[in-house]
């Protein structure tokens, strides 16, 4: 098992910026990749960015330039540094953790972002 916890999350103007954290805790080796989803109320949990053990890196083009994650393994930690948020940033973002077979999911941080 693994645990996720976000934290980060909060209200900004549009233009702004925030830093999300994933802090992994449990059976870390079982993983190969992390990353961050969002959902807006009434929408679909969609992938943001998504970044494997080798540091391979993958973004939703509504993100890409704006958006970096990144993941310092000593701590376990993986993070999303969002920059020039618009008001259609604002959602849930949950944390995401894939091994083979596996896929676990953090509580959700809301960002906000407005206008």
């Amino acid at each position: 098992q693994v645990q996720l916890v976000e934290s980060g999350g909060g209200l900004v103007q549009a233009g702004g910026s925030l830093r999300l954290s994933c802090v992994a805790s449990g059976d870390i080796s079982s993983i190969f990749a992390m990353g961050w989803y969002r959902q807006a109320p009434g929408k679909q949990r969609d992938l943001v960015a998504s970044i494997t053990n080798v540091g391979r890196e993958n973004y939703a083009d509504s993100v890409k330039g704006r958006f970096t994650i990144s993941r310092d393994n000593a701590k376990n930690t993986v993070y999303l540094q969002m920059n020039s948020l618009k008001p259609e940033d604002t959602a849930v973002y949950f944390c995401n953790a894939k091994g083979i077979g596996l896929n676990y999911w953090g509580q959700g941080t809301q960002v906000t972002v407005s206008s």
